[in-house]
């Protein structure tokens, strides 16, 4: 891992942009002289790390005493897509301007992405846990298609915050049965792209025995911002 930028933010929290191998990364980190739990952090649908709520939340995370990493995997945010990822894309954007059916278009588009993804988040969690300062446990927050991959497949993972806003490909809705550490689950009751009754669903289906749902009026973008203050009390009672 190569730290290429670090700034100090006003809030007292350290931001750096690492490279690792060909993954580029964003690290928050507090002000503390204790070794601190770990937070992923993903944007739906492979949206870049640099996305303004992602960096809102994880700059909130981190000045309440955790480590905060976002990372570019393949396909996603400023990374590389390929010809395949193109044409998906190009076809959801003319298919959605249509009134057209998306979610065939979605499963060929996302199901590759958190294939790809996956891996790099975990070369990604390897380097950061032998950065000094940094301590388990490790908690997930954000796009969910991920980051039930990521607890099905990843024992570090001790809880994860989902957004239920994002499309999740058939194999991961299936994947939300091997799901087992605490969950928050995060719903926008209003949102235009993720039927209702399809998120109700997946909640369902999850394999944890400790499991919440939140649901709030409004649509895909109108999450509160009460909601990052429970996600914090949600990751304090499992990380800490």
């Amino acid at each position: 891992m190569h730290f290429t930028s670090e700034r100090r933010l006003d809030d007292g929290v350290l931001e750096r942009e690492f490279t690792l191998g060909e993954i580029p990364g964003t690290l928050w980190t507090p002000e503390s002289a204790a070794p601190v739990p770990l937070i992923l952090m993903a944007h739906n649908n492979g949206l870049p790390k640099s996305a303004a709520r992602l960096v809102a939340r994880a700059r909130h995370s981190a000045a309440r005493g955790y480590a905060v990493a976002s990372i570019d995997a393949v396909g996603c945010g400023d990374r590389p897509r390929s010809a395949a990822d193109e044409q998906a894309r190009a076809e959801l954007r003319r298919a959605m301007q249509a009134g057209e059916p998306v979610d065939g278009i979605f499963e060929s588009l996302i199901g590759p992405l958190v294939e790809k993804a996956v891996p790099d988040w975990r070369t990604t969690l390897d380097a950061l846990l032998e950065l000094p300062g940094i301590d388990g446990p490790v908690g997930y927050s954000g796009w969910t298609a991920l980051g039930i991959r990521l607890a099905a497949v990843e024992p570090r993972i001790a809880a994860a915050g989902f957004f239920a806003g994002g499309y999740v490909p058939r194999a991961q809705r299936e994947e939300a049965r091997q799901v087992t550490v605490p969950l928050l689950f995060l719903l926008q009751w209003d949102d235009e792209g993720n039927p209702r009754q399809r998120a109700l669903d997946l909640f369902d289906a999850f394999g944890t025995e400790e499991k919440t749902l939140h649901a709030n009026l409004g649509g895909h973008t109108g999450t509160p911002w009460f909601e990052v203050e429970d996600g914090k009390r949600f990751f304090d009672r499992h990380l800490k």
